[in-house]
């Protein structure tokens, strides 16, 4: 889960597991503080089986849309840091669609 937290914390900002007593952290869990004061809490999952984007028979579990400046910019950044290009049917739009490193799907929308 460490990853997945870290893959979002270069996106978003934030720090990877500060000790906060709300929240256990361990092996199955990890926690992304945002310096808006949000935390995203990320959980192991057994069996984890990553939705397929747009298929209903294996749905998103959590959709995240992230505002930035420079579409073809933050394009390059997600796939370095392991992002999965899905669709860019909304480039005339301004967003594309991306997949985490553990398969949820993500939107790019430009600000």
């Amino acid at each position: 889960m460490n990853e997945l937290a870290w893959f979002y914390a270069s996106l978003i900002g934030g720090v990877v597991n500060r000790p906060d007593p709300r929240w256990a952290l361990g092996d199955t869990w990890a926690t992304l503080h945002t310096d808006s004061g949000l935390v995203f809490a990320f959980q192991r999952v057994d069996d984890h089986r990553p939705p397929r984007w747009p298929d209903p028979a294996r749905p998103q579990q959590v959709h995240l849309d992230l505002g930035v400046p420079d579409l073809d910019r933050a394009h390059d950044h997600v796939l370095k840091l392991g992002a999965t290009l899905l669709d860019t049917g909304g480039d005339r739009r301004g967003w594309r669609v991306y997949a985490d490193p553990a398969g949820h799907p993500f939107c790019l929308v430009r600000e």
